[in-house]
C-alpha cells in the first residue's frame, strides 16, 4: 500500500487546531468583555468613575455672570458625575471675537441678543435664561449723594462707563439719551466688572452698572435704582457653539440652564426671569 499524502495526514491536527483557536478567541472575548465592564457593587449598581459620562466642557461666558455661573456650574457637575464644566468670562463682544477666530469652545451666554445675533452662523439656536436691569454704582457712602440719572450730569463728578461696543455700555448710553443726559465719561471700560471696579477703588464717583454685579460688592458701593420707565431690560441669551467637540453634553448643559435647578440659582443672584 502507498503512504498516505501528507496533506491527508494534516487534516485532522488542522482541523483540531482550528476548534482550540475558536475556543481560545471565545474565552479571551469573554474575558475581555468582563474587564471593560465595571463590576457590579453589592448594590446591583455599575461603579460610579465607569458609568458617568465623560465630558469636558468649555462655557464662554458674560462678565456679569461671573459669580452665578461658578455656583451654577458646581451645581451642574454635582448632578452631572464625570462632567466639568470650565467658564471663560469676559465683556461679550470679545467672546464674540473669540469665537469668530475658533476659540475651542462648546457653549456661549452674552448679555445682549444683539451680540448672539451677530453669531447665528457659528451657534445652534439661541434661549433667554435670564434677564437684567441697570443701577447707578455710587461711590462709598455716596457722599456726593447722587440719587437719579440726571445727577450724573455733573460736570464735577467722575463718572464711568462702559465701552459703547459692551452690552452694558450700550444700554447706558440708551437710558442716558433717552432722559436727555449728556455725560462724559473718565474712561470707557471693556466689561461691566471693569466699570464696578473703577468706583470700588474710589476712581470714580459713580458708573452704570448691572443690579447683580453692583449687589456683589457690599458696602463698597451704594446701589441707586433706576426707575423702570427709564430703564433697559438686559436679555441673556445661550447657546451650544458649531464648533464643540461635545455637543451632545453642550446641548444637555444649555438646555439645563431653563430647568428650575437652574433658574433658581440665578434668580438669588437677581437675576430676573427671562
Amino acid at each position: 500500500m502507498s503512504p498516505t499524502p501528507a496533506s491527508t495526514r494534516r487534516r485532522p491536527t488542522a482541523a483540531a487546531a482550528a476548534v482550540l483557536s475558536a475556543a481560545l478567541v471565545t474565552g479571551l472575548t469573554a474575558c475581555g468583555s468582563g474587564e471593560d465592564k465595571p463590576a457590579a457593587s453589592s448594590t446591583g449598581s455599575a461603579a460610579p468613575s465607569a458609568a458617568a459620562p465623560q465630558a469636558n466642557l468649555t462655557v464662554l461666558a458674560a462678565s456679569s455672570l461671573t459669580d452665578v455661573f461658578k455656583a451654577a456650574g458646581e451645581a451642574y457637575e454635582k448632578s452631572h458625575p464625570g462632567t466639568k464644566v470650565t467658564f471663560s468670562f469676559a465683556g461679550s463682544q470679545e467672546l464674540a471675537a473669540q469665537v469668530k477666530q475658533g476659540a475651542p469652545a462648546d457653549a456661549l451666554v452674552t448679555a445682549d441678543t444683539k451680540t448672539m445675533d451677530g453669531l447665528k452662523a457659528e451657534t445652534g439656536e439661541a434661549k433667554i435664561i435670564a434677564k437684567n436691569r441697570l443701577v447707578i454704582a455710587a461711590g462709598k457712602g455716596n457722599p456726593l449723594k447722587i440719587d437719579e440719572l440726571k445727577d450724573l450730569a455733573d460736570t464735577q463728578l467722575k463718572v464711568v462707563l462702559a465701552a459703547p461696543e459692551v452690552p452694558v455700555g450700550r444700554y447706558s448710553r440708551q437710558i442716558l439719551d433717552a432722559q436727555k443726559v449728556e455725560v462724559k465719561p473718565v474712561s470707557q471700560e471693556p466689561n461691566v466688572r471693569a466699570v464696578l471696579g473703577k468706583v470700588e477703588m474710589g476712581e470714580a464717583d459713580a458708573g452704570l452698572v448691572y443690579k447683580t454685579d453692583s449687589a456683589k460688592s457690599g458696602d463698597k458701593v451704594v446701589t441707586v435704582d433706576i426707575p423702570d420707565a427709564q430703564n433697559a431690560l438686559a436679555s441673556y441669551p445661550a447657546a451650544t457653539l458649531k464648533q464643540s467637540k461635545n455637543s451632545e453634553a453642550a446641548v444637555a448643559f444649555v438646555a439645563w440652564l431653563s430647568t428650575p435647578e437652574a433658574q433658581k440659582i440665578l434668580q438669588d443672584a437677581g437675576f430676573q426671569q427671562p
